[in-house]
């Protein structure tokens, strides 16, 4: 069976997510290049990756629970925090990569396809997650590449407009546009997802439900990108004031 439907409030707070985390990664990743020691470079690409690694994968964790495949799901927690790790490399590969290039011809596809896929196999690792018993999980193949094409094209226009962009108002508009390429990704994986699993079968009791679940990932990240932007605000402000 495939997807029977999605619950479309959750689907919403994906997309948000994602652009919240594309937004405060563009605000970290235009210091990358201009970085002075290793301490300031290692410090903007963190705070870079774990925004749009971090809102990729609270996307793409809510995006799973927004959908109704017909039966109770549970998720391998090994591997949802393997899927976790993919997404925080996959970013932090293709900021390094892009970032400290010196503006080399061939950095920004190598970063692209770096991050690209790294998000794609956070995508695949977190729906290899689930945990259907007697079930048996398959993949579209052309679906499972219009992803993966996906995931990198996102990736490339996320990691080229992170090193252009120095206006509030273009890095929100860039968000927006990411956002969408993000969910793309996501959300043509989820359709060509094809399960077969009795009616009757029932998941591993869940600490909470899918809904519950997604809001609290949704609030923790959040969160978490709202110290990101306030640390990366006051970090700028310091420094302007510190050149003046």
């Amino acid at each position: 069976m495939n997807p029977a439907g999605f619950e479309l409030f959750l689907v919403g707070l994906s997309y948000l997510i994602a652009v919240y985390g594309t937004y405060t990664a563009l605000q970290f990743a235009f210091a990358i290049p201009h970085g002075l020691s290793w301490a300031e470079i290692i410090g903007s690409v963190t705070g870079a990756a774990l925004a749009l690694g971090g809102a990729a994968w609270a996307m793409h964790f809510i995006g799973m629970n927004s959908v109704d495949l017909g039966v109770p799901v549970g998720f391998d927690p090994a591997l949802v925090l393997a899927s976790l790790a993919l997404a925080l490399l996959a970013a932090c590969a293709g900021f390094f990569i892009v970032g400290r290039s010196g503006g080399g011809p061939l950095n920004l596809p190598l970063g692209a396809l770096a991050a690209g896929l790294g998000f794609a196999l956070m995508q695949y690792t977190g729906m290899e997650a689930m945990i259907v018993p007697g079930g048996k999980v398959s993949y579209d193949p052309t679906l499972l590449g219009a992803s993966v094409a996906i995931a990198i094209v996102a990736a490339a226009g996320a990691l080229w407009l992170a090193f252009r962009l120095n206006g509030n108002l273009m890095r929100l508009v860039s968000a927006l546009f990411i956002g969408v390429a993000l969910c793309a990704m996501h959300y043509t994986a989820v359709y060509g997802l094809n399960l077969q699993a009795a009616k009757t079968a029932a998941a591993d009791a869940a600490l909470m439900s899918p809904a519950t679940a997604a809001y609290a990932v949704f609030g923790i990240t959040a969160a978490v990108l709202t110290l990101l932007l306030v640390y990366s605000s006051w970090k700028s402000a310091r420094t302007l004031t510190s050149n003046l």
